[in-house]
């Protein structure tokens, strides 16, 4: 294995924008929940005239589709992200826009049959309710409660007992008070592993909830540890949780 110096500069200076994962091939995994998403995404999608994507990243999970409706949007509100998804699903005729976080979705009411997302910030259901047309569907995964804790809390120790809105049962309640039905929701607690110190910057710099003010030089002592305990165990292991929802207005 390289150095430790060597690992962390190649992690923080490598490209983290989009929502591809494709840097950590060979340096990191994570187990997938069982039903496939992106697979139970592109059959919907294929089954309805119109689709929003909420939070699409750069595009990547969505545009593995192969087919889109007529009309396809896609929400980004990370400058760099939404060039990404133009660039990627521009030529395929999809409208990426880019609303304020935390504000309204920049559409009429009920324009929409379907509305997808794959790990949203944070749903804003009476906005998901009012774009949606009467009998659209809400077709999501999010991320789970104390998702990666193990990752964080190695990094800046025990963490509250909160779950952040972000448990399964607030969220169906929060959609259901908006004037959703849920239809379904199902759980999976999935196993991560990190092969190398680069990894685990490279991943902090991305998904950058996770230790908030991370940065090399803040966490340099800790770095050091993770990259000792690695190079003994072979690995640093955590746990992702996820959560799989559908509902109809």
């Amino acid at each position: 294995m390289r150095t430790y110096e060597e690992l962390v500069a190649e992690a923080t200076h490598a490209d983290v924008t989009g929502w591809s994962f494709a840097w950590l091939d060979g340096r990191a995994t994570e187990e997938r929940p069982p039903w496939g998403y992106a697979r139970l995404l592109a059959d919907r999608l294929d089954r309805v005239a119109s689709a929003l994507d909420l939070d699409t990243g750069g595009g990547e999970v969505v545009g593995e589709a192969p087919r889109f409706p007529d009309r396809m949007c896609v929400t980004e509100s990370w400058p760099p992200n939404a060039e990404r998804a133009r660039t990627l699903l521009g030529p395929r005729g999809v409208e990426v826009h880019e609303p304020e976080p935390g504000g309204p979705l920049p559409f009429p009411d009920g324009s929409f049959e379907l509305v997808t997302s794959r790990h949203p910030i944070k749903p804003d259901w009476p906005e998901i309710h009012r774009v949606l047309a009467p009998g659209g569907r809400y077709f999501a995964q999010h991320v789970g409660p104390k998702s990666v804790v193990g990752l964080s809390e190695f990094f800046v120790g025990p963490l509250p007992g909160t779950t952040d809105g972000r448990d399964p049962a607030i969220e169906q309640a929060a959609a259901e008070q908006a004037g959703l039905t849920v239809a379904e929701v199902r759980t999976a607690r999935c196993r991560m592993e990190f092969f190398d110190v680069g990894a685990v910057v490279w991943i902090l710099r991305k998904c950058v909830w996770w230790v908030p003010d991370f940065s090399v030089e803040r966490y340099g002592t800790e770095l050091r540890r993770m990259d000792e305990l690695i190079r003994d165990q072979g690995s640093f292991v955590t746990h992702s949780t996820r959560h799989l929802i559908e509902a109809t207005r």
